[in-house]
C-alpha cells in the first residue's frame, strides 16, 4: 500500500458527491477514478471534483490498476453485484449502508471477501464521527452506570415521484433501509448485540414501501430501544442513551451532530462540543485507509458480522411488515 490511498467511486450520485467532497478533506487519500454506466455522467463527475480518469463501465472502474479500493454509491439492490464485481477483480471495498437488501446477500458478499482475503466494510458513516466516536467512550468508562433504553429517530417528509428510490421498490424504497438504518445501527453499536424480542408497526405507502415504521426492541437482559423512522414527516432526528446513573444525547441531527449532551442526577449538564472537519464522510474513509495499512480485513468499529446481524435484524422487521422486495 502506498502512501496515498487511491480511491475509485461507483456511481455518480448524491452520496457519491458527499464521499468524494469528504475525501478531499484526508492528505493520505485521493480520489483517482469514477465509473458510471455512462460516459457523460462519468466526466460530468469526474470534472466537478477533479478525479483523473472517467470510465464508461463498472468494469472498467475495477480494472484500473491505479484504484486501491472502491467507494460503492450504487441504489441498494445493486450493492451485491457491484460488490462482486470489485471483490473479483481483487479490489478491497467500502460498500454503502444499507450492505445490501438483505441478510443473505451480505452474507454472501463478506463470505467471498473472505475467501478472497480482501477488505471490506459496511460504510455506515455516522460511527466514526468525532460525537460518536466520544459516546462509545463515555460507555466504555460506565460513565451512565448500566444502560437501560436506547430512543432514537431519523425521518423526514418526501413528497417525491414515485419512481424516485425511496418509493420504488424496485430500487430497495422505502425509510427503513434508507433512514431506518440509523436507528438500528446505533442501538446495535450501544448495546453490542441484536434485539430478542422486536414489537413493530408500520404504515406501507401505496407503492408497497415503508412510509412509517416504530419499533421496539427487547435484550436478553431486559434492556430496550424505541426506534422510529418515516419518510411521511420531519422527526427530530435525535438518539439518547438511559442509564442508571445518567443519560448521554446526540442533539439533532443525531447522525452527524457535534455535540454530546452528558446528565447525570444533581450534576447538571455537560455539553461537549466536537466540531467536524470536512463533511463527515472522511472520517469513514480515514478509517478504510488505516484498515488497508495494517493489512485489516475489516474494521474493528464497523465489523462484518456486525453487519450482518443488523440485516437480519431489518430482514425480521420486513416480515412482520409483509415487505418482500421484487426479486428477493
Amino acid at each position: 500500500m502506498t502512501d496515498t490511498i487511491n480511491w475509485g467511486i461507483i456511481g455518480t450520485g448524491n452520496i457519491a458527491s458527499k464521499f468524494a467532497e469528504g475525501l478531499s478533506a484526508i492528505d493520505d487519500a485521493a480520489l483517482v477514478a469514477v465509473g458510471s454506466r455512462s460516459l457523460n455522467t462519468a466526466d460530468a463527475f469526474a470534472k466537478q471534483f477533479g478525479v483523473p480518469r472517467a470510465h464508461a463501465s463498472y468494469e472498467a472502474l475495477v480494472n484500473d490498476p491505479e484504484v486501491d479500493v472502491i467507494y460503492i454509491s450504487s441504489p441498494h439492490p445493486m450493492h451485491k453485484e457491484n460488490a462482486l464485481l470489485c471483490l473479483n477483480a481483487g479490489k478491497p471495498i467500502l460498500c454503502e449502508k444499507p450492505f445490501t437488501l438483505n441478510a443473505r446477500d451480505t452474507e454472501d458478499v463478506v463470505n467471498v471477501a473472505r475467501q478472497k482475503g480482501l477488505f471490506l466494510m459496511e460504510a455506515m458513516w455516522t460511527r466514526f464521527l468525532p460525537t460518536v466516536v466520544k459516546v462509545r467512550e463515555l460507555l466504555q468508562a460506565g460513565e451512565i452506570g448500566e444502560i437501560r433504553m436506547v430512543t432514537a429517530d431519523f425521518g423526514f417528509r418526501f413528497d417525491g415521484d414515485d419512481e424516485h428510490r425511496l418509493l420504488n421498490p424496485h430500487l430497495g424504497g422505502g425509510a427503513l433501509l434508507d433512514v431506518g438504518i440509523y436507528p438500528v445501527s446505533f442501538a446495535s453499536m450501544v448495546y453490542g448485540a441484536q434485539p430478542a424480542k422486536i414489537d413493530t408497526q408500520v404504515v406501507l405507502g401505496h407503492t408497497g414501501v415503508d412510509e412509517l415504521g416504530a419499533m421496539l426492541f427487547q435484550y436478553e437482559n431486559g434492556q430496550m430501544a424505541n426506534l422510529y423512522t418515516t419518510l411521511q414527516i420531519d422527526t427530530p432526528q435525535e438518539a439518547t442513551i438511559v442509564g442508571t446513573e445518567g443519560r448521554i444525547r446526540l442533539d439533532s441531527p443525531f447522525w452527524s451532530g457535534e455535540i454530546v449532551n452528558l446528565s447525570k442526577p444533581g450534576k447538571g449538564d455537560d455539553v461537549m462540543h466536537f466540531p467536524m472537519n470536512g463533511n463527515g464522510y472522511n472520517y469513514e474513509a480515514s478509517e478504510v485507509g488505516k484498515c488497508l495499512r495494517a493489512g485489516k480485513l475489516e474494521s474493528d468499529i464497523m465489523p462484518l458480522d456486525e453487519s450482518i446481524e443488523i440485516m437480519h435484524t431489518m430482514d425480521k422487521l420486513r416480515a412482520e411488515w409483509g415487505l418482500v422486495y421484487p426479486g428477493e
